[in-house]
Order: structure tokens, then sequence, then C-alpha cells
């Protein structure tokens, strides 16, 4: 894992899919290891991003909803 600055995220407002592809642009620019934080509204971000890392390869750090925003750390697979 690198100790680069975490890439911020913000998809507070948006429908499904769009938490997803915004953070899918992110990881794109992102190094092997660096960590993404999104930050979302969407309910169904949650079990969205949880099958995302799992069949893509990412390790999904956290998912902590806070009144009615979800933060998503995630840290980029290869």
């Amino acid at each position: 894992m690198t100790e680069e600055t975490p890439i911020e995220v913000d998809a507070r407002g948006l429908s499904c899919p769009m938490p997803l592809l915004k953070a899918r642009k992110a990881l794109a620019t992102a190094a092997i290891g660096q960590r993404i934080v999104v930050l979302a509204t969407d309910r169904g971000a949650e079990s969205d991003f949880r099958a995302y890392c799992e069949r893509a390869g990412h390790e999904l750090v956290g998912l902590e909803w806070q009144g009615d925003e979800l933060r998503v750390e995630l840290i980029r697979g290869e």
C-alpha cells in the first residue's frame, strides 16, 4: 500500500449507478495501493461497492453510514 494522499470522490446527491461510476473513474487514475474515499447518499451504493470490489479485486476498507451519508474507503488493487 502506498502512503499517497487519498483520492476523494464526492458522489452525494447522485443516484445509482453514478457513485460507482465516479469511483471507477477515480480508480482508473489511482496508483496500485492508493486509497479512494467516496461520499455518497444513494442507499443502493453500499451493495454496489461491496459487489464491485469483490469482483474487480479492490480492497474494501470500510463502509460507514453517518446519518444519510455513506463513506466508502477502498484501496486500488492490481
